[in-house]
């Protein structure tokens, strides 16, 4: 079987692919079918994340390398097949590319259909929008939030006259308890 993805990025603008591949690939195969159809380099880290129907993340990671501590090692793309996570009734799930700059997309399970003969998967059936060459802002996430909403409007209640006593210039430190010969 085929399983033909949209694959979003989290962005105002639509940027999107349309990728077609075998069922009974892995999750790595998935992910360098969207590294190539986004043009990335493909040498930066990338995980997988199951969600809801609203696209709310959840604990399961499924990363492109084994980072655990554990002796059960953690789930990797390498070892996972498509559709072990996917299916019609599990449709959606997260991939976020480069965790430095946190390219997140929206992949979807569009359709599930029989395979054509000759076609080589995967394949791109669909380019839309061109990726910026730098992060958009989040458009859909369903927990975005500011860092003032989180942690409030940053106050500075100090003065600059209260570092007036840290003078870059001075070698005097008699003030702060030292002796100019301590060691």
């Amino acid at each position: 079987m085929v399983y033909k993805f949209r694959v979003i990025l989290d962005t105002e603008e639509d940027i999107f692919r349309d990728i077609a591949i075998l069922n009974d690939d892995t999750l790595e195969d998935l992910h360098n079918a969207i590294v190539n159809a986004f043009g990335f380099d493909g040498m930066e880290a990338a995980s997988f994340y199951n969600c809801n129907d609203s696209w709310e993340q959840q604990e399961d990671e499924i990363s492109l390398f084994d980072m655990s501590d554990d002796n059960n090692g953690a789930k990797t793309m390498s070892t996972t097949l498509i559709n072990a996570v996917l299916d019609s009734e599990q449709t959606k799930i997260i991939y976020v590319y480069d965790f430095l700059n946190m390219w997140t997309f929206f992949v979807e399970l569009a359709a599930i259909e029989d395979q054509e003969p000759g076609a080589v998967y995967p394949e791109l059936l669909f380019s839309h929008g061109e990726l910026p060459d730098s992060i958009p802002a989040r458009a859909f996430g369903a927990n975005h939030v500011s860092n003032e909403e989180i942690f409030g409007e940053f106050n500075d209640d100090y003065d600059d006259e209260d570092f007036d006593m840290f003078d870059e210039d001075s070698e005097d430190f008699s003030d702060y308890g030292y002796e100019d010969s301590w060691n």
